[in-house]
């Protein structure tokens, strides 16, 4: 039907739905808003616009609120329901897309539960993901939970000797209660402040490494690395310091107007390696000034920099894209294939696990920074931009990491994830895991 996609298409479906679940007659209800049957009729099929006014009568008649009725608030729900429905999870059900509209209109109270689930489900994979990176990689946690391991290892032993059969000299068992006291007094107060900051998890919104610390700085604008909040910790500022230095060379090395210039030329905008060879310049440092000033063309450009060893040793976000966790990253992403082919520029586009479709540019270099008798560095970078529209069909999947991504096949997954339900060899559930 022609009409399917009008902008009132939903609120003649509404309508219509809402007077059958009543059992009520188009007739009587034309009657008590005052208008013919027959226009009703052709409201209901969605052929005849729907005045605010009229949307008011109907609904009062209907005995429902004016915005159930109203176009806009159910093109909402249908995005968040073909969300829910583009969840990895849901791939194996297969829901009927096509009919999303109409269901929402029979069932609007069925409609909501399962945005409602849908909406609790995605905050609770953010958090568990939150949570995940935190227990893995927070370094006060680390060395909290070693403290705690260690004491009960101690209160263990000297509980143990104290029950052991045998006589123990008055001395000895002074010796070993005072270290019991102490032990537990030890595991009483780490446990205790254990306890407190894991209870900040939810609350607390500063970053859990200095690497985080940085790149919050960062996306702050970087501004001067003295007294910062973003900058909370001595390795932070650190660490920012010499980035604010190798920005600034950055900078003096190619100036924001020899750059702005460089990309009125069409034939070099979209393409970093002709750039680079434009402006004379190294594609490294192009690809670094890009995300930085993110000019027309780059708006919401971001940056991935990782070591030979594949340890990220920096990361500017852009919206939508999921940063590769520190110490554990996606194995398919273009930075770690650029190691791999040092000098060497490549392109290609990657759809995230939300559909999202980035374009990215990957280049790695080597460097003696000692002379000959020095070690051969490599270092690699992603510039990355987001697509319009969703990735196309022959994008690359990537994710954030193994344990934190939905895909259920990947070729590279090196351990299950904790977002997906595992499979049995039955196909099974298996929820052991």
């Amino acid at each position: 039907m022609n009409d399917r996609h009008s902008p009132n298409v939903l609120t003649g479906t509404r309508i219509r739905e809402r007077r059958m679940a009543m059992s009520r007659r188009q007739a009587d209800i034309a009657r008590a808003v005052g208008i013919s049957p027959a226009y009703l009729n052709l409201i209901e099929h969605n052929r005849r616009p729907v005045s605010p006014e009229l949307i008011a009568r109907l609904a009062s008649e209907l005995e429902v609120p004016a915005d159930e009725l109203a176009e806009g608030r159910e093109e909402v729900r249908i995005a968040a329901l073909r969300e829910a429905a583009a969840h990895p999870v849901a791939a194996t059900l297969s829901p009927e897309l096509e009919q999303v509209a109409e269901f929402l209109a029979r069932f609007p109270g069925w409609g909501q539960l399962l945005i409602a689930h849908a909406r609790r489900a995605g905050g609770l994979e953010k958090q568990l993901v939150d949570l995940s990176d935190r227990m893995t990689q927070d370094p006060y946690l680390l060395t909290t939970l070693h403290e705690v391991l260690s004491a009960v290892t101690a209160v263990r032993s000297t509980a143990a000797i104290l029950v052991e059969e045998g006589e123990i000299s008055d001395e000895w068992r002074r010796r070993f209660h005072t270290n019991l006291h102490e032990d537990s007094q030890r595991l009483s107060l780490t446990a205790q402040a254990l306890v407190a900051y894991l209870d900040s998890f939810e609350a607390e919104g500063s970053a859990a490494t200095p690497q985080e610390e940085v790149e919050a700085w960062l996306a702050a604008g970087a501004p001067a690395a003295v007294d910062t909040p973003q900058l909370a910790s001595d390795a932070a500022r650190s660490m920012a310091t010499q980035l604010e230095v190798g920005l600034h060379q950055d900078q003096i090395a190619l100036p924001d107007q020899t750059l702005i210039d460089a990309l009125v030329h069409n034939d070099a905008k979209t393409d970093p390696l002709r750039l680079a060879a434009r402006l004379g310049a190294p594609l490294d440092l192009v690809m670094r000034r890009l995300a930085d000033l993110r000019p027309a063309g780059y708006e919401g450009a971001g940056l991935l920099v990782c070591d030979g060893s594949g340890a990220l040793t920096l990361r500017r976000a852009a919206p939508g894209f999921p940063l590769p966790r520190p110490g554990d990253s996606c194995a398919l992403l273009p930075l770690y294939q650029s190691l791999a082919t040092p000098q060497v520029a490549t392109s290609q586009v990657v759809a995230t696990p939300d559909g999202r479709g980035f374009r990215t540019f990957s280049y790695a270099t080597r460097s003696q920074p000692l002379g000959l008798s020095g070690p051969l560095l490599t270092t690699a970078q992603m510039l990355f931009m987001p697509l319009e529209g969703p990735a196309p069909d022959d994008a690359l999947p990537i994710g954030p990491a193994c344990r934190i991504c939905p895909r259920g096949a990947c070729p590279a997954r090196r351990e299950p994830s904790i977002l997906v339900p595992q499979t049995g060899p039955s196909g099974a559930t298996d929820r052991s895991l």
